[in-house]
């Protein structure tokens, strides 16, 4: 059992919240965590967060403001293709306007 300490276990609470540390320095905060009370409390805060972000990013946009945002892409996207001029009003390719007349 080794305690990694206040410092160390708050610098890799984060990676630890997302298993991205080693088995050892998992073990390593999971010893200290089980020993200080200031840092556990920390470690509840983050789980806690955490759990709440994954809760909000499963929710649903309602259908009405979906179909507002697509619907405003594809007029930004409409938009967009006109200005670079993919044809013009005889059908030939068209040119950039420089702003320059």
């Amino acid at each position: 059992m080794t305690d990694c300490g206040c410092t160390k276990a708050q610098e890799e609470l984060e990676e630890f919240l997302h298993n991205e540390l080693s088995a050892e320095q998992c073990q390593d905060i999971r010893d200290h965590l089980a020993n200080c009370d200031d840092c556990s409390a920390e470690h509840l805060v983050g789980v806690t967060l955490s759990t709440k972000v994954k809760e909000a990013c499963r929710e649903k946009a309602p259908d009405e403001l979906r179909d507002m945002i697509l619907g405003a892409l594809e007029l930004k996207a409409t938009a967009i293709s006109g200005r670079r001029g993919d044809a013009s009003a005889d059908g030939r390719p068209g040119r950039r306007s420089t702003g320059v007349r």
